[in-house]
């Protein structure tokens, strides 16, 4: 079964992207693909646990934060409670992302606003 993580505070602390999880991130492994969600204005990363897939869903108010660490290179990394798991190739996928939606009608003329407004 699918499910939904909104990532719904961020942070940058000892040289890394800490994106706050709502919910327990225990058994999730990394599928190292960024998705788009331009109803949500909403980056995706990817996850997988034996259940199927977990979306963990970066909003566009975190945005100005994910630049930075594209400008700086900082790894990202998810973290509830005592638990961190980095989202590897994070950064990589980040920027394919952005450079298929500038100036690409078939995000929606706001995604595209939006993210060419911010990167």
């Amino acid at each position: 079964m699918n499910k939904r993580i909104l990532i719904s505070k961020a942070n940058i602390s000892n040289n890394k992207l800490l994106l706050q999880a709502n919910e327990a991130i225990t058994g999730l492994t990394q599928a190292e693909q960024i998705l788009v969600d331009s109803k949500q204005f909403s980056f995706v990363y990817l996850m997988e646990n034996q259940d199927g897939y977990t979306y963990i869903e970066i909003p566009e108010s975190i945005w100005p934060l994910l630049k930075e660490t594209l400008t700086k290179q900082l790894p990202v990394w998810l973290h509830f409670g005592e638990e961190e798991l980095e989202l590897t190739n994070f950064n990589e996928e980040l920027v394919e992302v952005i450079n298929n939606i500038r100036g690409n009608s078939n995000y929606g003329e706001e995604m595209v606003t939006k993210v060419e407004g911010i990167f």
